[in-house]
């Protein structure tokens, strides 16, 4: 059976090639140019197999008229092999937090500490501590950027207290207020950044409870995700500075 072919586009002057198809059925994109014969340039591909064959095409018919977007299927992870990732980076994580409040703080006992006396304990005996401990001593970076709102829930100065002990450990913590995140076209979800090649976007319900993660490793997803970090990073300030402006 014949394929059902949508023509995309050509940059081509005179309408002919080369240029570029989608097949409607399999989501395959059809490229066609010049033949790529020379010997020479042949035995330079890498994987052409006996029955391939490989064309040449100006890079600008991929950009104009290559697919933009695709249709993903979301790759969950557990918090359980979430928490792995941790314990596996090469060289930085990172984090944005956007969210007013999260259910896992307003369980613990340090929770309850802070409401009563306005101060966070330093718990830098924790597995979380011990573990980004050794991860900033062994020279790899981590870091966050915590979006507040004005004025800030008790969820937010939790964490804005707390960030003493993401300090402690080497963490580069840091924030700025949610009209300046704004501003600077931040999304509004909690992220983590691996090694500027994976994402892991922490997913919770109506009730801030994290419940699981989707995995991102499409390079250009990665890379808008490496954007968000460096405009959230420009636009904050470290937490101690921040912690200031709300005494002033």
């Amino acid at each position: 059976m014949a394929r059902r072919l949508k023509f995309n586009g050509t940059d081509s002057k005179n309408g002919g090639c080369p240029a570029v198809h989608e097949d409607l059925d399999s989501g395959e994109i059809i490229v066609q140019g010049r033949p790529l014969t020379d010997p020479a340039d042949v035995r330079q591909l890498q994987h052409l197999g006996p029955d391939d064959v490989a064309v040449a095409v100006p890079r600008k018919l991929l950009v104009h008229h290559g697919p933009k977007e695709m249709h993903r299927v979301p790759k969950l992870i557990s918090p359980e092999e979430f928490g792995k990732l941790f314990h596996h980076f090469e060289h930085s994580a990172w984090h944005l937090e956007t969210r007013r409040g999260y259910a896992s703080d307003r369980e613990d006992d340090g929770y309850a500490e802070f409401l009563a006396t306005g101060q966070a304990p330093m718990d830098l005996d924790s597995d979380w501590c011990q573990n980004i401990s050794a991860q900033t001593k062994a020279g790899k970076y981590v870091g966050r950027v915590r979006v507040v709102d004005q004025p800030p829930t008790d969820g937010q100065r939790f964490l804005l207290s707390y960030a003493r002990c993401n300090a402690a450990t080497g963490e580069d913590a840091r924030n700025l207020w949610r009209e300046d995140a704004e501003a600077a076209l931040l999304p509004d979800e909690d992220f983590w950044l691996f090694d500027c090649r994976l994402v892991a976007i922490l997913r919770f319900d109506d009730e801030d409870t994290f419940h699981d993660v989707e995995i991102i490793t499409d390079p250009a997803e990665v890379l808008r995700y490496c954007q968000v970090r460096d405009a959230a990073v420009h636009a904050s300030i470290p937490y101690d500075a921040f912690a200031a402006q709300l005494t002033d």
